[in-house]
């Protein structure tokens, strides 16, 4: 039965529980319904339903209206369809963030890699400075040298092996992985209370149950 809106709870049809503790605008579901103080408040799960029963008053509006989160976009599309360009813009408009995700991950590993991983770093940008044909060998011999022995020095922990794994052959990465980069995008600040687009990511469809399992919602998504 479609209840009347003057019936509904301060979040209407949307969890209070998780507005609460996940500061996300999460559908509720009929069959995970209660009523407190003569409203209908819908809840994501029933765990949730029942965390809400114990101390309604810790979900409930008071002196003034719940606070609703801010935008969240995550903004999907192949390589070069421009999605950063959209992005940017995008955000300058709304005034919230622009992440993009693979450079995000560049960073990351950045400070030990010295250079950013990956086939689109991996491409040859020629110039008229050609090496003379009788030096060729003596520095492919110096190159080689210099890489070994920055690969020697460097050595990157499980989680950093994973994210230049993906930005070099796609390999997705560990949920655990994702637990420290993603997660902080909706639940710290300054990202919390202004919102963002997320450019480039999910990537794949478990990435995109990832988020869902997470309870990490965007409230919109654009191919």
């Amino acid at each position: 039965i479609k209840q009347k809106k003057r019936h509904m709870g301060d979040t209407k049809h949307f969890c209070p529980v998780s507005l609460k503790e996940n500061f996300v605008l999460y559908p509720g579901l009929q069959e995970h319904a209660a009523k407190y103080k003569e409203k209908i408040y819908y809840f994501a799960t029933s765990e949730y339903r029942n965390k809400f029963l114990k101390n309604p008053e810790e979900y409930v509006a008071h002196n003034e209206p719940l606070q609703a989160p801010p935008l969240r976009v995550c903004l999907l599309g192949i390589h070069g369809a421009g999605k950063s360009t959209c992005a940017r813009q995008i955000a300058d408009k709304l005034g919230i963030f622009h992440i993009q995700f693979e450079e995000y991950l560049q960073e990351l590993i950045l400070p030990k890699t010295k250079r950013k991983v990956g086939p689109s770093s991996d491409e040859d940008h020629e110039d008229d400075n050609k090496i003379p044909e009788e030096l060729e060998d003596f520095s492919q011999t110096m190159t080689k040298t210099k890489t070994e022995k920055s690969k020697q020095e460097v050595e990157l922990t499980d989680e950093e092996e994973a994210i230049k794994a993906n930005l070099m052959d796609n390999r997705e990465l560990p949920p655990k992985v994702l637990d420290k980069i993603v997660a902080d995008w909706w639940k710290k600040e300054p990202f919390r209370s202004i919102g963002f687009i997320l450019d480039g990511f999910p990537r794949t469809s478990d990435e995109a149950r990832y988020l869902s399992e997470r309870g990490l919602c965007p409230d919109v998504a654009v191919y």
